[in-house]
């Protein structure tokens, strides 16, 4: 599901955002991943077990700026709001590289 660009909600001049994303290359692994946060496992903890990226510990890609992201993954990058790892706000969208499950930590 790719989130809408329109209403953000995102705070005016916002360029960055932290990003944690679980990458899946096939759709199965990754709504297993989903099903997991479902449940309520932390998004650093689904990560490390079903991401299959070299992201840092836990799914962590760091501050990523805007327009240093592939489309569908930046668009829903700076349309999610802010949350944490134990209570994410997340969405799945499909890249060239496969499924990402990704959230936002912060934004600048």
């Amino acid at each position: 599901a790719v989130v809408s660009t329109q209403s953000t909600g995102e705070k005016k001049g916002c360029n960055s955002v932290k990003v944690r994303h679980i990458l899946c290359e096939k759709q199965s692994k990754s709504l297993e991943a989903l099903a997991e946060l479902q449940k309520g496992l932390k998004f650093n903890e689904v990560a490390a077990k079903f991401s299959e990226d070299k992201a840092r510990s836990g799914g962590d890609l760091g501050w990523m700026v805007r327009g240093s992201m592939v489309g569908a993954f930046q668009d829903a990058a700076f349309a999610l709001p802010k949350s944490t790892v134990a209570n994410p706000n997340y969405v799945q969208v499909k890249t060239k590289f496969g499924y990402h499950i990704l959230m936002v930590e912060d934004k600048k």
